[in-house]
């Protein structure tokens, strides 16, 4: 199925410094932050963009969870880890990617980043929510 929203969020990706991108017509959503803060700030606002396609540098698991609880319905990934693709699928998304990986890694490369780790055994998006906001709180 071809969505015209997801083709210009992956245009917009691809053309300039934003981490994620979200379209629906005529509303562009963009952010340049790195990690799962843009997810989280749209779904503490109560933002609704269930009728968005998405654009991502990288889903993990926790922004895959994430996706979910904020309803959407396309993305496109440029690195996608397995859970991810997983959580995602099983929630009825529709997923295009680049790069599949086992898992996200961390900034220095040396493991695995710690949203990944902090959902990587959950199953829940509530409780994935959970532990991706306790897990920021520990890292900052």
């Amino acid at each position: 199925m071809h969505n015209d929203n997801l083709e210009k969020a992956k245009m917009m990706l691809n053309a300039t410094d934003n981490t994620c991108v979200l379209c629906n017509e005529e509303v562009v959503l963009t952010d340049k932050r790195r990690g799962v803060r843009p997810l989280l700030d749209l779904l503490e606002n109560n933002t609704d963009v269930s009728e968005f396609s998405a654009a991502d540098k990288v889903v993990g698991k926790a922004a895959a969870f994430l996706y979910c609880l904020l309803g959407i319905k396309h993305l496109y990934a440029r690195v996608i880890s397995k859970p991810a693709y997983a959580v995602l699928k099983d929630s009825g998304i529709n997923i295009e990617y680049s790069q599949m990986v086992p898992a996200i890694q961390n900034r220095t490369k040396d493991g695995y980043c710690p949203m990944e780790r902090a959902v990587w055994n959950l199953t829940s998006a509530q409780e994935a929510l959970t532990a991706i906001k306790l897990t920021l709180q520990q890292l900052n």
